[in-house]
Formats: structure tokens, C-alpha cells, sequence
């Protein structure tokens, strides 16, 4: 099939070093599998309508569930963005992904920290927090249900923060301890102030409209079938997934 995508020389290059070691029997091609896993969840398609190129499902099927229950599709995110990341300008903000069916059937397990699914007037899905430099590509990641605050992603973001000037957001994201916790930072804060306040906050408007690179991201990111759409129960399999579409589509 000519429309099955393949990582390149070079490409895989740049991602061994964040494989983890083969213990025992050596691992199938690497390059083989992997390419069958972006493949896959490119396109949403089910394990067991991989095509017969990449080799067997249930391998496919196994390397991308035990690797990201190992979280190696975060590390490499996390180890190519930090390699070229341009912070000068940072960009917060968070999307809905919705999330099928069968993400939110069966109740979860007692201390399994919950599926981060929630029920807002869109239905069931996941909401997706996200930092990203000043080219607009994503250097941190945050999951939470759909029904949690704008905040509650700041917060956990905030400690992740690389050192920057500005950070540009929108005024979802006014809040007196958000802007002071940046200053702390050394960052300036280019955020609209809501409608509800009494003194009006001033902001650079010319350096706001930059803010649509974080927008474009998103939409890039639903692009991947497998992204904009959760299938997938646990959590840190999902993120993975988010992880891994990040990688190819930003850091390759």
C-alpha cells in the first residue's frame, strides 16, 4: 500500500536513545512497529485492521500498550521538545476531546485515580491542557475531566513553566493568583481581563493575536483520529496517544 506511512532513517535517529533496553530475546523492528503504531492511531482505525505490512496486530497492539504503560511516548515528547523549544513567548490554553463509549463504559476501579472523562453540555469527554512555545508547538501536557476548570490545568502547569518573557492567554485564565505566580516567574502576563472586573486589565493586543498558534496546535493535534476522539480507557494510554501525534506532527 503506497499511503502507509514509514519513519525515515533519520527519524528513528532521533528516537532510539529513548527506547528502553531489550532484555532476553530481541524486539521486533523497531521501525516496523512503530510506523504500524502511528499508523493506527493516525487513523483510528482498530488493532485488528492494521495493515498486514506492519507486521501482526497483537504485536502492534502490545508494544504501544506496554511502552505507555511505561510512559516512553511521554519521554520522547518531553526529550525532543526540550531539545529545541524556542520559550521566549509561551502559550497556555485547553480543547475537548470527546470520548466514546466505550472509554466511559464500566466503572472504574477503586484507586485507579478515575478514567479524567466528565460530563459537560457537550457530553462525555476529556479536556486537554496545554503549553506551547513561541512557535506554537506543544511543550507540556495536561489531562483532566471535561468538566474541570481553566485553573485547575494552570496550576498544574504553572511548576513546568520554562523561563520566558511573555505568556499569552485568554481571559479564561485571569485570575490574581495566576498573574502573580508568573511575575514570580520573571513572566509577564499577556492576558485579557474578564468582563466581570471592575478595573479593566491592560494587555499588549498586538502581541495577543499571536495566540492563534496555540489554536492552529489543537487543531492539528484532532487531526489524528485516535486524538480527537477517546478510545482508549487508561488515562496514561490515552495521553500517550496525545503525546506520540505531538512528537511526529512538531518534533520530527
Amino acid at each position: 500500500m503506497s499511503n502507509l506511512f514509514w519513519l525515515s532513517d533519520e527519524q528513528m535517529a532521533r528516537l532510539e536513545p529513548f527506547f528502553p533496553k531489550s532484555h532476553g530475546r530481541p524486539r521486533v523492528d523497531d521501525r516496523r512497529v512503530l510506523s504500524g503504531i502511528i499508523f493506527i492511531n493516525r487513523n483510528g482505525l482498530r488493532w485488528s485492521d492494521a495493515p498486514k505490512e506492519y507486521g501482526p496486530a497483537k504485536t502492534l497492539y502490545n508494544r504501544w500498550k506496554r511502552w505507555s504503560e511505561m510512559g516512553v511516548f511521554a519521554r520522547i515528547f518531553e526529550g525532543l521538545a526540550a531539545e529545541a523549544v524556542e520559550p521566549t513567548t509561551i502559550m497556555i490554553d485547553a480543547t475537548y476531546l470527546k470520548a466514546h463509549r466505550t472509554a466511559s463504559s464500566l466503572r472504574s476501579k477503586k484507586g485507579d485515580g478515575g478514567r479524567l472523562i466528565g460530563r459537560t453540555k457537550g457530553g462525555m469527554n476529556t479536556k486537554l491542557h496545554a503549553v506551547t512555545d513561541t512557535k506554537g508547538r506543544p511543550i507540556r501536557f495536561f489531562m483532566s475531566a471535561g468538566q474541570v476548570s481553566d485553573y485547575t490545568g494552570a496550576a498544574a502547569l504553572l511548576g513546568g513553566l520554562p523561563a520566558a518573557q511573555w505568556l499569552l492567554a485568554d481571559r479564561g485564565y485571569d485570575a490574581d493568583w495566576f498573574r502573580e505566580a508568573l511575575q514570580d516567574k520573571g513572566i509577564r502576563a499577556c492576558i485579557p481581563g474578564r468582563k466581570a472586573r471592575r478595573t479593566p486589565i491592560k494587555y499588549d493586543k498586538r502581541r495577543y493575536k499571536r495566540r492563534n498558534r496555540i489554536e492552529i496546535m489543537f487543531g492539528r493535534l484532532k487531526d489524528w483520529r485516535r486524538v480527537a476522539t477517546r478510545y482508549d480507557r487508561c488515562p496514561k494510554v490515552f495521553l500517550s496517544a496525545v503525546a506520540l501525534a505531538a512528537t511526529v506532527m512538531f518534533w520530527l
